[in-house]
This record gives C-alpha cells, structure tokens and sequence, in this order.
C-alpha cells in the first residue's frame, strides 16, 4: 500500500525556485500513433511558465489520490516484459535521459499500447530528492539520508499543435515508499480507477 505522506514529501519539492527534476523528455504522436516529433531539454532551460506548466504535469503522478488513483503494483513481476521494461527504465535513469535511443525505444514501446484517434503525448522526467535525515523532534536534519532518484511518467491528449489536456495516466518509478527508494514497485497514475492505465500497464509488461 502506498502512504499519502511519502508522496506528499515528494510533491513539496516540485516547485519552481527548489524543482529536484533535472531533465525532461517527450514525444508527440498522431491519431495513428505515428511519431510526430521529440524533445529532449535540461529541465533548467526551460522558461519560468514552462517550467511551471511541467512541475503541473509531474506532480499530478504522485499527487494523485493514493490506492486509489495512484496504485502500487509489483515491478518487475514475472514476465519477460517487465524484466526488459525495468532494465530500459533503469538505463534511461542512469543516464539522465540523454540517450535518445533509449527514449525511442520507450516511446514506442509505452505508444504501441495506448488508445488510437487522437493525438497523444508521452513526456518522461527525471528528478532525485535527497531524504533529509530526521531528528528525534520529528524535524528535518541538514544531513542527507539517501538519494532517490527517479522517473515520472506522463502520458496525455493532445490538442492544437502541443498543449496538453488532463492525463489519462503516468507513472512514478521507482516507487517511494517509507521515505526510500521502493525498489520491488511501481507507482502507477490513472485518471479513471481501474480502467485509464490498462494499456501502460499492459507497456510496463506488470499486473493488477
């Protein structure tokens, strides 16, 4: 089970002026699912509302009401397709999403599975939190407990040339859980309970 107050830690540290998410990612696709252009940018970089119209989209993964919306799942489970979805993610982590074959190869794959006629997009950000140590007076110390790093991912219709609408579903990976890294799970968004993320999961090869 998930626990409301990991993932509010998480989201009190997507702001613009203290964002830990470093890089983000993306790419749009037709009505066909057919590639339509990419994107690649330090997360820096970015324009201050663009920045704040990403740090929306991030946070709706984690911010997303636990067990509910947010859904814990077994990462990877037993299926081939989890194990090579869990490997990939890692890579992509590990190199701050700047392998852009990597970030190919995971569009397509997530692409393959979503809902056909209209357009979509798919956009990854990577972030790490240090863990603040905490006191016996349930403060936050200086001092860093561990390093968490981590993927979200979003995927969401597409209007006009490149706005994004409400998301359908996402992911955070891996999970957080107990202020650490949850290496066993998923944390998986879905706008409609039980029913909006089935093809993503059907993507990260996991089970309900």
């Amino acid at each position: 089970m998930l626990n409301r107050n990991d993932m509010l830690e998480l989201t009190r540290r997507m702001t613009t002026k203290r964002a830990n998410i470093s890089r983000v990612a993306g790419c749009y696709f037709d009505e066909e699912g057919y590639d339509e252009g990419s994107f690649n940018i330090n997360f820096l970089k970015l324009s201050m509302p663009d920045r704040d119209k990403n740090l929306k989209l991030a946070k709706t993964v984690p911010f997303g009401e636990t067990n509910k919306n947010l859904i814990e799942l077994d990462f990877p489970c037993e299926s081939k397709e989890s194990d090579v979805m869990m490997r990939l993610l890692d890579g992509m982590k590990e190199v701050n999403l700047k392998n852009d074959a990597l970030m190919q190869t995971f569009y397509e794959i997530v692409a393959e599975k979503m809902s056909r006629g209209k357009k979509f997009a798919i956009f990854v950000f990577n972030g790490t939190y240090d863990i603040p140590l905490i006191g016996s007076d349930k403060g936050e110390q200086w001092e860093s407990e561990e390093v968490y790093n981590y993927l979200i991912c979003i995927v969401a219709p597409v209007h006009g040339d490149s706005e994004l609408e409400e998301l359908e579903c996402g992911f955070l990976y891996p999970s957080f859980k107990d202020r650490s890294t949850d290496w066993d799970h998923i944390a998986v968004y879905e706008k409609v309970p039980g029913s909006s993320a089935d093809g993503l999961i059907e993507a990260l090869g996991a089970r309900r």
